[in-house]
């Protein structure tokens, strides 16, 4: 009976689709065996991949920018290229969005997603990456600050190490490419389960996503996410919440949410954006 429901299960696990968005935790590896960003470069095309590298989170664009142009050349990408963008007119360059418009792959590097934000939001270069990845033509990955932005709701910065209370979390407006989403990244490594609470606390209808370093939450077209790289991605779903304290008390004093959901992922396995249900990577293994 085990093999037959492992079995049964694994035949209803969606197949791969060929675009994706790839949210990655920061410091994913980038020496050995670089399992994420080889799995950016295969849902970009692979050996026909052309890939625009855009660095504006970064204080050192450039720098960060052609680290990773040598990893994806490495990779065998056909093309790659950066878009050094620092003011929000260049987002109306031809040059840009026939780099955008042409390109197979998109990389936001880490850096202040505040600055990425400031750069990119509502302007011609972001309408052309939004449009293409909600018609499944582009593939998005986002790391750090590349990750944080991708919710309409993002934390720009917080604490850590406390009781959860509104003064741990500082949120603003991200680019909305997965807008029912909250995203905090190194999570685990950086102590910020309470204040993606907190966050969630204040805005019940999203639902928190905490991804590890070297770690990254791949989101297909057909609303699974599976969980790639060597930490964990956590969890935090309010549907069934039935109360909390937040819109009643001060910016530091304790918040309480009652029935908050936590799930943490691993390595293959896959939760669904929209159902709210989980897959473990285990029953997707054949005997």
């Amino acid at each position: 009976m085990p093999q037959l429901k492992a079995k049964s299960l694994e035949m209803r696990t969606p197949q791969a689709t060929k675009t994706a968005v790839l949210v990655i935790g920061g410091a994913e590896d980038k020496v050995h065996g670089r399992e994420i960003l080889r799995t950016f470069v295969s849902r970009s095309g692979a050996s026909n991949a052309h890939i625009t590298i855009i660095p504006s989170a970064s204080r050192e664009p450039s720098i960060i920018g052609g680290r990773y142009i040598r990893i994806f050349e490495e990779m065998g990408a056909k093309k790659v290229e950066i878009l050094d963008i620092r003011e929000r007119e260049q987002c109306e360059d031809s040059y840009i969005q026939a780099s955008l418009e042409g390109c197979t792959g998109v990389f936001l590097t880490g850096g202040d997603q505040l600055r990425l934000c400031g750069v990119l939001s509502d302007t011609p270069a972001m309408d052309i990456i939004r449009q293409r990845v909600r018609s499944g033509q582009l593939t998005l990955a986002g790391t750090s600050a590349g990750a944080a932005v991708m919710g309409h709701h993002m934390i720009a910065g917080g604490g850590s190490g406390e009781s959860p209370n509104r003064s741990l979390v500082d949120m603003a407006t991200g680019l909305g490419l997965i807008p029912e989403v909250i995203v905090d990244q190194h999570f685990h490594n950086r102590n910020r389960m309470v204040r993606l609470v907190s966050a969630i606390a204040a805005h019940p209808d999203r639902l928190g996503i905490g991804i590890d370093e070297d770690t990254c939450a791949m989101f297909e077209r057909d609303g699974w996410l599976q969980v790639l790289g060597k930490g964990s991605v956590t969890i935090v779903d309010p549907t069934e919440v039935t109360h909390t304290n937040e819109p009643h008390v001060g910016a530091t004093e304790p918040l309480n949410i009652h029935n908050l959901r936590l799930h943490i992922l691993s390595h293959g396995d896959r939760y669904h954006l929209y159902q709210r249900t989980v897959l473990p990577a285990v029953y997707r293994v054949s005997s």
